[in-house]
């Protein structure tokens, strides 16, 4: 495929994205007036996300055999239909349960990413993945900030529901562009070994190939350190607005001017992350892993500052959040790299659907216990105290991580270079 098709698909991708993070962190906004219509606590509100984040959890590995038996692209195109029609009846909920049980509903798409890593990773070629993962990463965060754009301009004027009936009605819209847009590639099309070859094998998820991820020692670190990594994510996403405006004295207009700064440095992050990593990753096979340990490392430290800068010190505050921002998001590009580095074609989505079952399976409480922690202490120390203590675990997995990637990163390049020979052997 041409490679102006290829960087379509990146920003089709990219939209897909950025819009499903809109409608999925809108409810971070919007989680006063929400619980102030049903008049719910911090506790109650903290289960609505939890209930979501566990029901992706549960389904992850499903999507993620589906996308490695399927046609990707047509499963992509349904989890767009779903983002829209859960978000539907979502904003028609008329109490509390309802909408626990909706807003839970909505778990079903959030665990739909696999698959658009593994299409990516047969257009790009190892060496730049990291990039390219980092640039699609970027609209994550920035969808959080058309989220926040969204519910302040809209929110005020036309009420939480109507905001969600926007969002929802852009995931159906999208599901027909991708439906009729998106090509289906052949799976390791873009591996050193099989680039060349005029005829590339069909490879589709096979069993055995799957539960030798488990004996990847990289893969079971990588694993064990995603079921603590997404801890921080969950609580700064869902209480951090809530935090300005109830601990440090925000009004709206000054928290969500403080929070879009702090995202871009995000965002920016993913694509920076993602470049150093590469450029260490082309120089040593452990250039990914190191990259991410010393983020996590960084984000740590960097939080702490944040958090116990003096309320009235508005300016080092910001300063301070767009330096964690920057840092706290250079391990997610360097991650699925990685996992691409040493997982077979036809089980990519598998692999990344196990890890991030093991990250929506940990945080998945963790909205909840936040706001637990909030009611007996305050928001900002339930933020510090879960996002530091994660990130230090995260850092020595990593470590481990290091240790074993060589081997396992070989190991794929020689099942790709048997593959080759057994192919070119094939077409004489």
């Amino acid at each position: 495929m041409s490679s102006r098709y290829r960087w379509f698909v990146v920003f089709l991708f990219f939209m897909f994205i950025l819009l499903h993070q809109a409608d999925k962190l809108l409810i971070s906004p919007l989680t006063t007036p929400i619980m102030e219509e049903f008049g719910i606590n911090e506790a109650q509100m903290g289960a609505v996300s939890s209930l979501a984040i566990l029901v992706a959890a549960v389904l992850y590995p499903v999507w993620g055999y589906l996308y490695d038996r399927y046609a990707r692209a047509k499963l992509i195109a349904l989890a767009s239909f779903i983002w829209g029609a859960t978000t539907w009846l979502n904003a028609l909920a008329p109490n509390y349960t309802l909408f626990l049980v909706t807003r839970s509903s909505t778990g079903i798409d959030d665990s739909s990413y696999p698959g658009i890593y593994s299409l990516l990773s047969d257009y790009f070629a190892p060496k730049i993945r990291g990039k390219i993962y980092g640039l699609i990463e970027m609209s994550m965060p920035l969808g959080y900030m058309l989220g926040l754009i969204l519910a302040t301009a809209l929110g005020g004027a036309l009420g939480w529901r109507s905001v969600f009936f926007i969002t929802g009605s852009l995931g159906i819209v999208l599901a027909v562009v991708i439906f009729f847009g998106l090509k289906e590639p052949k799976r390791g099309k873009a591996e050193p070994e099989l680039a060349g070859l005029e005829t590339i094998p069909t490879y589709r998820f096979d069993r055995k190939v799957a539960l030798g991820l488990f004996r990847k020692k990289t893969l079971l670190y990588l694993f064990a350190q995603g079921f603590f990594g997404v801890f921080p994510w969950q609580v700064i996403t869902f209480w951090f607005f809530r935090y300005l405006e109830t601990e440090r004295d925000l009004a709206t207009g000054q928290a969500t001017s403080v929070m879009m700064v702090a995202i871009i440095a995000l965002s920016l992050g993913y694509l920076v992350g993602g470049s150093i990593g590469d450029f260490f990753f082309r120089r040593g096979r452990r250039g990914r892993v190191l990259t991410a340990a010393t983020g996590v490392l960084l984000g740590a430290v960097l939080l702490t500052a944040t958090m116990n800068v003096p309320q009235g010190n508005l300016t080092l505050f910001t300063v301070l959040m767009c330096l964690t921002g920057l840092t706290m998001s250079v391990a997610a590009p360097n991650v699925m790299a990685t996992i691409h580095d040493v997982a077979e074609p036809e089980v990519r989505s598998t692999a990344q659907a196990i890890l991030s079952f093991f990250e929506n399976a940990g945080s998945a409480l963790a909205p909840f216990l936040a706001g637990l922690i909030a009611v007996r202490s305050s928001l900002g120390n339930a933020i510090l105290l879960i996002s530091v203590s994660t990130w230090l675990v995260c850092a020595a997995l990593f470590l481990l991580v290091a240790r074993y990637v060589p081997r396992d990163v070989e190991h794929l390049r020689a099942v790709m270079r048997q593959r080759a020979e057994l192919s070119q052997a094939a077409a004489e």
